[in-house]
């Protein structure tokens, strides 16, 4: 009949087969069942044997320590065993505490006799400890102080020579056109746009002439480019030309000022 062979670990020593028999059946590391150890600690060391596995001789030292203090257990009194006992404990606790920390130190292992750690939280001291001139400070704040001004937008003046453009107010186009028709004679439509130089003008122009048809002052006769604006009759113009129209007037009354 063919055996069964079993693979056993390899142990460091006595310590390190009963810790691996503690935690294999979950004992309490601190009240160890001597009984229930011992008789695990011989078999494995049996089958050690067999398996022609060479077994030091702390192996046995630590089976006889075990015998000894399970003989003691027995006894109406064992305090010497209970004292043998708590050794053994803290013998166990030492030996796991190195086998934890052997295995956080082989995790930082990087070869050689170099060993790293994971970076550590550092507080930083933000106060500023180095001493400077009093120039080097005053340099520093207008450099500062300039690049501040740089990043706001430049002023309106800036632009003046480039793209500003006289407003062409539409009160003065009204005294334009009062000033031509103040003879009361019929003056030719685009007679009256003959002298506007932009854009801005000829618009002015035209809501002034606008403004006074909608006032009843001028009408506006005939069609296409025969056409021709006249002053009404009852419309005097000392009463609503020069004389009396200024250009405050008029502002006042709603009149519109085109940008050119």
């Amino acid at each position: 009949m063919e055996t069964i062979s079993y693979k056993l670990p390899v142990f460091e020593g006595p310590l390190d087969l009963l810790l691996f028999l503690v935690q294999k059946n979950k004992l309490n590391i601190y009240d160890i069942p001597i009984a229930e150890v011992l008789e695990q600690y011989i078999d494995t060391i049996r089958r050690m044997q067999e398996s022609d596995m060479e077994v030091a001789s702390e192996f046995l030292d630590m089976a006889a320590r075990l015998v000894y203090i399970k003989s003691s257990l027995l006894l109406p009194k064992h305090e010497e065993a209970e004292l043998l006992k708590a050794e053994l404990t803290g013998a166990l606790v030492e030996y796991r505490l190195c086998q934890e920390v052997a295995a956080r130190l082989s995790r930082l292992y990087v070869g050689g006799d170099i060993y790293v750690r994971s970076p550590a939280e550092v507080e930083h001291d933000h106060t500023y400890k180095l001493t400077h001139s009093a120039k080097i400070l005053a340099d520093a704040y207008l450099s500062a102080a300039g690049k501040g001004k740089r990043r706001l937008p430049p002023p309106r003046e800036a632009f003046s020579g480039i793209v500003s453009r006289p407003v062409i107010s539409v009160s003065s186009r009204i005294l334009h056109v009062l000033q031509s028709l103040r003879d009361h004679k019929p003056v030719a439509y685009g007679a009256l746009f003959r002298d506007a130089k932009t854009k801005s003008e000829l618009v002015a122009t035209f809501l002034a002439l606008l403004e006074l048809v909608k006032e009843k002052q001028i009408a506006i006769n005939g069609e296409g480019t025969g056409q021709t604006v006249e002053m009404l009759d009852g419309a005097e113009a000392d009463k609503i030309g020069v004389e009396y129209v200024s250009e405050f007037e008029v502002e006042k009354s709603g009149f519109l000022t085109v940008d050119s």
